[in-house]
């Protein structure tokens, strides 16, 4: 069995999803430490003055993990981030079939921890995208460790024999310790491919989040995943 780790993030960009669909399990690491900076609370959309930024506003404690993240009652953010969408990607091929089920999660699905408000976006990416792949909290599995140690913990914990990394893994992963625990390694192969986007005067921009390719070109996004292997 393959699995993969992966921080949880706000609508993430396709790389992810290509790296879920080459998997048999995705471990969703939300046992660590939260990143202000990350991706885990915000990502880029492609508005008609270019790439921005949408965030979601969330209670900082310093040194907590991403499981204890709650999001920030007081502020008004679900409406703000449903008005960018609309105002960004009516006009999108898919917008109308496919914001429907989206505005139910986002604006009516009451999430309180960004963890469960991640979770549920992904399921939805994920379902129009056509992939199966299974998940589970980290949180619940408790693996021990830290880098490869992590990884392999995981592995050992779901009886998984390979772990799929993606390809920054490379620059810190002991090869030698998943050697010594017979649990194989496979790099991520994932190269961005082009597809039709709004605002064509900002010219493609790739790795968005996933909300442009779906709203863009609807469940075809699935061939950018299972037909974005890097040369």
């Amino acid at each position: 069995m393959i699995v993969t780790n992966h921080q949880p993030q706000y609508f993430p960009y396709l790389g992810f999803f290509h790296k879920v669909e080459n998997a048999d399990l995705l471990v969703v690491m939300d046992d660590v430490q939260f990143l202000e900076r990350g991706f885990q609370h915000r990502n880029y959309i492609k508005m008609q003055t270019g790439k921005q930024w949408i965030t979601v506003p969330v209670v900082q404690e310093r040194g907590q993990l991403i499981s204890e993240v709650k999001i920030d009652p007081t502020q008004n953010w679900r409406r703000k981030h449903w008005a960018a969408l609309q105002t960004n990607y009516s006009k999108a091929p898919y917008w109308k079939q496919l914001s429907p089920e989206l505005e139910a999660i986002l604006v009516a699905g009451g999430h309180t921890t960004l963890v469960a408000l991640d979770v549920d976006l992904m399921k939805w990416a994920m379902k129009i995208l056509g992939i199966t792949t299974p998940l589970r909290l980290a949180s619940e599995l408790a693996p021990t460790g830290a880098k490869s140690e992590y990884h392999i913990s995981v592995c050992k914990l779901v009886g998984a024999d390979t772990y799929l990394s993606g390809a920054g893994g490379k620059l810190y992963m002991d090869m030698a310790l998943f050697e010594a625990t017979n649990v194989g390694v496979t790099f991520q192969t994932y190269a961005a491919r082009e597809y039709p986007q709004l605002y064509p005067q900002h010219g493609f921009i790739p790795d968005l989040a996933v909300v442009d390719a779906i709203f863009n070109v609807g469940p075809e996004a699935r061939a950018l995943i299972t037909e974005a292997a890097a040369p």
